[in-house]
């Protein structure tokens, strides 16, 4: 039975992530978009974000668990993992405005993708409650929760905000409902609860794997962030003063001083 309760309570912390993605669609129900330099500010706040939990907690709490080694092969498999699976899905790779038209085969297929990029954050949740209900941890709805997973939830709850917005702003140019974009929005996260019951079944009952896990997770998302959000911003940002760097950096800068104090609680 504590089990179940410990996989319920897993699933829950990833649902919360998901429905998170849903909040950057709310700003199009009181204005007709966002600017382009608020955008590339909320890709950089995300990836700060993102940097500072996979460095200063999935990496750390690795190294107080297991060996560098360990780690950095962890680190190696994350990027791998993400790079073959964009490799085998490049053909069939998705807009947001498609969501709208798809028919249900074609959502299994959108869903599918959207695992390449949501799966590993939903990793990452499940990897850090793997110390749920031993010592150490925070009392919460009657739970020793670990505090890196409290941490963890909260990062990955942020940084799927501007994620909302990004797939919400294709599907208001084509008229879509605002309540869809919430769901819509919330559609493109749906992996994460389930990779995260994924991972915290793994890594609880076969504990010599965890330095690996934290590593992997902290791997796929470091190379997301590198590969698909900065680069995104970037391109949001292209027609901005200098390209939209200062608005990247300042957002980094802010995402990481925001995380690094939590980190160290």
């Amino acid at each position: 039975m504590a089990l179940l309760e410990n996989l319920v309570l897993v699933f829950v912390a990833g649902l919360i992530t998901a429905l998170a993605t849903g909040l950057g669609a709310l700003p199009f129900f009181f204005f007709d978009g966002i600017s382009d330099r608020r955008n590339v500010v909320l890709w950089g706040l995300a990836s700060g974000i993102m940097l500072s939990a996979s460095t200063f907690g999935l990496v750390n709490e690795g190294l107080a668990e297991g060996t560098p080694l360990e780690i950095a092969i962890g680190l190696l498999a994350g990027v791998g993992l993400v790079v073959v699976a964009h490799d085998v899905l490049l053909d069939a790779d998705i807009d947001p405005q498609q969501y709208e038209e798809a028919d249900f085969k074609k959502l299994v297929l959108i869903l599918g993708i959207l695992t390449v990029h949501s799966f590993p954050e939903g990793v990452a949740i499940g990897v850090s409650f793997a110390d749920l209900g031993l010592e150490g941890g925070t009392e919460l709805l009657g739970f020793t929760v670990p505090l890196l997973a409290v941490f963890m939830t909260v990062a990955i709850s942020i940084h799927n905000i501007p994620e909302g917005t990004a797939i919400s702003i294709p599907l208001t140019s084509m008229g879509v409902a605002k309540w869809k974009l919430v769901w819509w929005a919330v559609f493109s996260s749906l992996p994460q609860p389930i990779g995260a019951v994924i991972a915290f079944g793994f890594v609880r009952y076969a504990r010599e794997f965890l330095p690996y896990g934290f590593g992997f997770a902290a791997g796929a998302m470091i190379y997301l962030v590198l590969t698909e959000f900065v680069p995104e911003a970037l391109d949001i940002g292209e027609e901005l003063p200098r390209g939209g760097k200062p608005e990247l950096a300042g957002g980094i800068l802010v995402g990481v001083l925001v995380m690094v104090p939590l980190a160290f609680v």
